[in-house]
């Protein structure tokens, strides 16, 4: 690959694309804000009842609606000009953030209210995502995908443990919801500088989409078929969402076994594993640059099944990460030339192997949803992408159902085990059964936007 192409095909280069630029900002403003309502709701919901299960609700009202309604909005994706998406979804949560200002503080009013976000959400991702191979060359996916990827995971750490306690405890409740609606009209200023696009005419002319998707109400469901049909019968769409909804759903079993596992398995505070959190995410960011430099040198698919394998690795020492402190601390004492305590503590090999698990989950994610973007047929996308969204909110609802009764009554660690097998079984299975991937084109400077059909990355 030429100077001149690496050039054309890195952040930067993207960042010099306003459009992108556009809706990358309108990314960073919105996934921030609402990650700061997030933590400024919960405050609220538990100073009103002084429950965590109260919290439970909260948390459910978010991710239930994404359940029900992902896969039905990418339906409409595909009708409406996502443009106009974009910028409606983003000025109406605006607006239900300024309602929680004015409505009694009452638990099932917030989750009311949050629940309508949230399902205004399912129609502004898949139109989020699949607006990004409209706005960059084929060429620049890779780098723009990053960029998405890395903006959702720094947006939590900045929004919730950052951003989102700050305002609370400096300006209080009320000033943080008024910040966050703002984050979201600004979203929509710069989501309206984006490029009309309808899948169905072009984007020529968004009344006519509009009509043809009243049209479609009575077909939503036989729409909603033909994506799962689509998938099932692609495995070149099939293995990416596979992987993706594997990785969505261990980070929903980390989120609920993360304290117990703390305190029973690795005799650490809960504190303590809060601090994990940012290695992890340092790990993601690290993952990012990795794929970049790697991306003209290995094989796509080997990329991501070498992170899954990895990435179940790093599950199964994480669960034995006491024995192991135990051990390095013998062989240091053995060799005293340095005081090396500190080096290898519980503590540090646990920050040792999130930061690798964050480098592993950023070679699965970034890949896959590169593959898809190269791979779905332009009239299909939304579609694929809505129930992407929708599998990723059920990875992340079940385990709040399911894995804490289970870690109750057998203990963190040998659900953590379980998830490590499935992980790291998934990318050798895929090994044995995708076979060895095709050789790849690299792109060329004139490469068109579009996307092809069936690609030749299965036999």
């Amino acid at each position: 690959m030429t100077a001149v192409a690496q050039g054309q095909e890195s952040a930067a280069a993207v960042l010099r694309n306003r459009k992108f630029l556009s809706l990358w900002i309108a990314q960073v403003v919105t996934q921030v804000g609402g990650n700061m309502v997030l933590f400024g709701l919960t405050v609220e919901v538990f100073t009103l009842t002084g429950k965590s299960t109260s919290v439970s609700l909260l948390i459910l009202s978010f991710l239930v609606p994404a359940v029900i309604f992902g896969a039905i909005a990418g339906v409409y994706v595909d009708r409406l000009d996502r443009r106009m998406i974009l910028v409606t979804t983003n000025v109406a949560r605006g607006l239900l953030f300024l309602l929680l200002l004015v409505v009694p503080a009452d638990i099932a009013v917030i989750c009311l209210i949050t629940a309508m976000i949230s399902t205004l959400s399912t129609f502004f991702g898949p139109a989020e995502i699949a607006m990004i191979p409209v706005v960059v060359p084929r060429r620049q996916l890779l780098p723009a995908n990053s960029m998405h990827i890395i903006t959702l995971q720094a947006s939590f750490f900045l929004g919730f443990a950052l951003l989102g306690p700050l305002v609370v405890n400096v300006a209080g409740q009320q000033a943080l919801l008024v910040m966050v609606a703002a984050s979201y009209f600004i979203g929509a200023l710069l989501c309206w500088t984006l490029p009309s696009y309808n899948p169905r005419i072009g984007g020529a002319n968004p009344r006519e989409g509009l009509g043809e998707a009243g049209s479609a109400v009575a077909t939503t469901f036989s729409q909603l078929s033909d994506g799962v049909r689509f998938i099932i019968n692609n495995r070149t769409i099939f293995w990416p969402l596979t992987y993706l909804a594997l990785t969505a759903s261990l980070i929903g079993v980390l989120g609920v076994l993360g304290p117990g596992f703390a305190t029973q398995v690795l005799g650490l505070s809960e504190k303590d594993f809060v601090v994990v959190v940012l290695p992890l995410g340092f790990g993601v960011v690290a993952g990012v640059l990795l794929v970049n430099a790697i991306r003209s040198m290995i094989p796509r698919r080997r990329v991501i099944e070498s992170g899954l394998v990895t990435l179940g690795v790093c599950l199964v020492l994480i669960t034995i990460a006491n024995p192991i402190s135990q051990l390095l601390q013998r062989v240091s004492a053995a060799q005293p030339v340095v005081d090396a305590s500190a080096l290898v503590s519980v503590l540090a090999v646990v920050v040792t192997i999130a930061f690798i698990a964050g480098i592993a989950y950023a070679t699965i994610a970034i890949p896959a949803q590169t593959e898809l973007q190269e791979v779905i047929p332009e009239d299909v996308r939304g579609r694929v992408f809505g129930i992407l969204n929708t599998l990723v909110s059920i990875a992340s609802f079940l385990p709040i159902i399911i894995v804490g009764p289970v870690s109750d009554a057998f203990g963190p660690a040998p659900v953590l085990l379980a998830a490590a097998g499935l992980v790291g079984l998934s990318g050798v299975g895929s090994i044995v059964m995708r076979g060895r991937p095709p050789r790849t084109t690299r792109a060329t400077p004139d490469d068109d936007i579009q996307v092809p059909g069936p690609s030749p990355d299965e036999p």
